[in-house]
């Protein structure tokens, strides 16, 4: 994603450098290129691969609550943008702006979307008229631009795919409830899918998004105990609506307010998958996001009988799993690395030996166990495991988050929890914003959230002493 080509041959220990471990994976992975442009990625097939799987599964999810998908420009109209002077003001730094239509130029200025309320807020002024058309409860796929200063593949880019939720509302109780709905369809997704454990709950006033009336977030915790907001669902109450003067006729023949949401989940998740899940030798892919869930290995290949007896194999599977023959010509060995550093779940060994005893080598991914298998039974050992291993994966992932979630009383303990276990740390807060920016200042570690399944710690804030109003969760963060 920078300029330039880098060639890893072995990878960073993450104990040694997390930061150059992620880097050296997604490289030698094969998830992104780079390109001439900084700060853009070229998403190989590799990691687009794994974004269409995340995408359809996401999509299946959404419909089933009643989404529809639409589409709309990427480019808009700088007069739009400023009709919300706190979004304006938020996305301000990172707006990419176009001023020239070939070689004329622009009467007004046009920025790249770095996301779309202003385009849906302009769209629903013109498709709503009565309390009939409402709700509207749509989403689009696409990719947005935010111009960072710093960049890392997946985790933070100048463009990334993303889907953006915006639906419109009647009320303000439906708007909420669409809100929180979303949230957990993000969460469910989170666990069941990607198998990476989330915490629940609302953003603080300084970390909600900008012209939001409430913001709600689903963290997740990586490997090297920093935390990684994953979908974030917003409640944006009438401002937008106001704004915008999105209004509709209701039963009762009054003009009236659209209460809107907007929610999203992005490219980011690739790598939160790399971080939650990886290890020194590569990515583990949790099953039902892998391209590959089974890579069929043959061994002595060139003997007579063993490519056949892969591809028979190969159509046994074919409708328990995504499977694949590796027929190259490269060692076992470099194909079984290649397997373990792509995260293919589950690998099969068979060779001259294995066909004349009628079975096969299985290779589970996330443990490194080895099982012999009988050819007649593979087919449905081969869907257990797959079942198995998506969820042996989650309780791994929640295990560790649970061993790194730590709870502080005070100033000092807070302090030295962050300094030396990395993790999340859970402690009470009084709700005033200069707390919140001390605790920032003083130690690097920011309120990720105030989970919806609130505990009493303390009476007193960590770092004032005054009276606790939240519990919250801290944590330095990506």
């Amino acid at each position: 994603m920078a300029d330039g080509k880098k060639k890893v041959e072995s990878i960073t220990s993450m104990e040694e450098d997390f930061a150059q471990w992620y880097t050296d994976v997604v490289v030698k992975a094969d998830l992104t290129g780079y390109t001439s442009v900084k700060g853009f990625m070229v998403l190989k097939p590799a990691g687009y691969a794994i974004w269409e799987n995340i995408q359809s599964e996401l999509d299946k999810r959404f419909k089933a609550t009643g989404v529809e998908n639409v589409y709309l420009p990427m480019m808009i109209p700088e007069s739009l943008l400023e009709k919300e002077k706190d979004h304006v003001e938020g996305f301000a730094p990172e707006v990419a702006w176009v001023t020239h239509g070939g070689l004329t130029p622009l009467q007004e200025r046009m920025c790249v979307r770095p996301t779309s309320e202003t385009l849906f807020c302009d769209f629903y002024k013109k498709d709503i008229e009565s309390y009939r058309d409402l709700p509207k409860v749509y989403n689009q796929w696409c990719s947005v631009v935010r111009w960072e200063k710093e960049t890392r593949p997946f985790l933070r880019s100048r463009e990334f795919l993303w889907q953006e939720g915006h639906t419109a509302h009647a009320t303000a109780e439906e708007a909420e409830e669409r809100t929180i709905q979303m949230l957990n369809v993000y969460a469910t997704f989170c666990e069941e899918v990607l198998a990476i454990p989330v915490v629940k709950g609302q953003k603080t006033e300084k970390e909600k998004f900008a012209g939001a009336v409430a913001t709600y977030t689903i963290e997740a915790l990586m490997h090297d105990g920093k935390a990684l907001q994953s979908g974030t669902s917003h409640n944006f109450g009438d401002g937008f609506a106001k704004a915008f003067g999105v209004q509709y006729t209701d039963k009762d023949n009054q003009l009236k307010y659209v209460h809107q949401t907007s929610w999203g989940m992005t490219t980011r998740l690739i790598g939160a998958i790399i971080m939650v899940h990886g290890d020194d030798n590569g990515l583990k892919l949790p099953p039902l996001v892998a391209p590959t869930q089974v890579m069929i290995v043959p061994i002595q290949q060139k003997k007579e009988g063993v490519l056949e007896k892969a591809e028979e194999l190969r159509n046994l599977l074919s409708d328990v799993a995504r499977v694949k023959v590796d027929a190259t010509d490269k060692s076992p060995g470099f194909k079984f690395a290649e397997c373990e550093m792509r995260g293919i779940p589950l690998r099969i060994e068979v060779g001259p030996r294995d066909i004349e005893n009628n079975q096969c080598v299985v290779v589970r991914r996330d443990t490194g166990e080895k099982l012999t298998v009988s050819m007649d039974e593979l087919k449905d050992k081969v869907a257990e495991l797959l079942v198995t291993i998506q969820k042996d994966m989650l309780e791994a992932a929640r295990a560790h988050r649970d061993s790194h979630t730590y709870t502080a009383k005070d100033w000092d303990e807070f302090k030295n929890i962050i300094e030396n276990k990395p993790g999340f740390v859970k402690a009470m807060w009084c709700g005033d914003r200069a707390c919140e920016d001390k605790i920032k200042e003083e130690t690097g570690a920011t309120t990720r959230c105030m989970p919806f399944e609130q505990e009493h710690i303390a009476d007193t804030c960590v770092y004032c002493g005054r009276e606790a109003k939240k519990m919250v969760y801290f944590g330095r963060a990506y």
